[in-house]
């Protein structure tokens, strides 16, 4: 049996992608990565790829990815999906990343699970649904299981592999050039990892009263990203691209630290798969109690300082 991974190296993490997927791979059999780039782009990714623990990498190169985005990556999968049957095909939870397995499983008339956050080598997935109130498990009846999985959901090994590389090139027939991408703008980044790829994620609510510096002071000192409630969001606190939510964006990170945040259910659909929580806030009947792993009852703006001084003195 055989998994295709798509390591998908547009967000910058092919290494911390392509290891977690290829975790889960390797549960169902040899484990086959793919890298859809540009002419010229795939050696200078051999490195990074090689650190996840695959068999064998296979870089497709067209220029149709730029031009034609989404819809040439999922026609170059479709192809590669057909000519190597495999049992599975696993690609990262993301916006991007869902629309490519939606039009894959369309084109190859397979079933498609989106969002899990884990998958055995019989291919049943498990998801948290409804704001994490339920676990459930599911399984792909068609011969190729598409499934997307959160990032975070597992931690993976650290390997070096030495898979064996293939090249093959691709190209869109002319009735499929309908659509062609004419700008690209990449988001500006600043120094903190991405919310969705953090290991660490410290998150700030209507608590901050919109004064999110204890939240960043504590964030930095941990090398974590800065999340945000869609209340601060909606108060124009902090940036919507940082919403942790059902809304905003799911996270699955090693500690989610919640400041400030009620935890409606809007909120916990969006961090409740975390590995380990500690909520902060002064009203201890608040919800995200109940999901916490370790919870203190105080005003943030007195434990953060408190914390962050204690962290800073930490032996580097």
């Amino acid at each position: 049996m055989s998994a295709l991974i798509l390591i998908d190296h547009q967000d910058g993490s092919v290494a911390k992608s392509g290891a977690e997927l290829a975790a889960f791979g390797k549960r169902i059999g040899n484990v086959t990565g793919v890298l859809l780039v540009a002419p010229g782009e795939g050696d200078g990714l051999v490195e990074a790829a090689s650190s996840a623990e695959i068999d064998s990498l296979v870089i497709v190169e067209s220029s149709d990815f730029k031009e034609h985005g989404i819809t040439a990556m999922a026609k170059a999968l479709t192809s590669l999906v057909k000519d190597r049957n495999p049992k599975a095909l696993l690609i990262a939870s993301s916006s991007r990343g869902k629309e490519i397995a939606a039009r894959v499983a369309v084109a190859t008339e397979s079933g498609i699970i989106t969002d899990a956050i884990d998958i055995d080598g019989d291919r049943k997935t498990t998801q948290s649904v409804f704001g994490g109130s339920f676990t459930v498990s599911s399984s792909v009846t068609t011969p190729v299981a598409i499934v997307t999985i959160r990032p975070s959901s597992i931690d993976a090994p650290s390997v070096t592999s030495t898979p064996s590389v293939e090249k093959i090139s691709f190209s869109l027939a002319d009735s499929e050039r309908a659509v062609k991408i004419s700008k690209v703008e990449p988001a500006v980044k600043g120094g903190r990892p991405e919310l969705t790829e953090a290991k660490i994620v410290v998150s700030g609510g209507r608590g901050t009263n919109g004064d999110f510096k204890p939240v960043e002071a504590l964030a930095d000192l941990l090398g974590a990203a800065v999340g945000a409630s869609r209340a601060a969001t909606d108060a124009g606190w902090y940036p919507h691209t940082h919403q942790v939510g059902q809304t905003g964006k799911t996270v699955s990170p090693q500690l989610y630290v919640a400041c400030g945040i009620s935890g409606a259910i809007q909120h916990r659909a969006g961090m409740q798969t975390s590995k380990t929580i500690v909520a902060i806030n002064k009203d201890a009947e608040a919800p995200i109690f109940d999901v916490a792993d370790f919870g203190v009852v105080g005003d943030l703006f007195a434990v953060l300082p408190q914390a962050s001084e204690r962290l800073a003195k930490r032996p580097s």
